[in-house]
């Protein structure tokens, strides 16, 4: 699912939330266009958010999980302030907080993450389950439809995975250089 969405990605902005996320965007192809985030749980939205807002002229994408998503929940509230025309967040939902032995989050009781978004004014928030809503999801990404909110639905499964480099170091200077040239990571 996640190799659909990065197919065609040209320069497209990609950051990950831990676990799978990060595994996800590595095996549909490690490129300096991609931050994998190691250990930083909740972060994902507000890193994709600084980053679009610098980026202006980018499309960024933030690839998160639902347990992330709802640990970090009150950045939608920012993110709604801001409102960049060149954000897409999208939620991988398996209801199971992966990284920590596959607990039931709260959306399997019953917590829409896409409603939470749009309560906190988020105007184009979706829940898709489906290849049509697939296809949906990558209108919002690349289009120019602006900000936009999308959970995917995903079934709670182990798979193999391809894991990102693991030296942060490396990983931000191959981002910023890839941003803003060969001097940018001695900033």
């Amino acid at each position: 699912m996640v190799e659909e969405l990065l197919r065609d990605r040209e320069d497209l902005l990609v950051v990950a939330g831990l676990g799978a996320c990060a595994w996800d965007i590595t095996a549909a192809g490690d490129r300096a266009e991609n931050f994998p985030l190691w250990g930083a749980m909740g972060g994902a939205v507000m890193i994709g958010l600084g980053l679009a807002l610098a980026q202006p002229e980018k499309r960024v994408l933030v690839i998160t999980g639902d347990g992330e998503m709802l640990m970090g929940v009150g950045s939608l509230a920012t993110v709604a302030v801001k409102s960049p025309a060149n954000l897409s967040i999208v939620v991988l939902d398996n209801e199971r907080f992966g990284e920590t032995g596959m607990q039931t989050t709260h959306t399997a009781a019953g917590a829409d993450l896409a409603a939470t978004a749009a309560g906190l004014g988020l105007a184009k928030t979706a829940t898709v389950s489906d290849e049509a809503g697939l296809a949906t999801v990558r209108r919002n990404i690349y289009g120019d439809a602006g900000l936009s909110f999308d959970v995917v639905k995903v079934k709670a499964e182990d798979l193999d995975f391809t894991l990102p480099p693991k030296d942060g170091a490396y990983l931000k200077d191959r981002f910023r250089i890839t941003l803003l040239g060969e001097g940018a990571a001695t900033l």
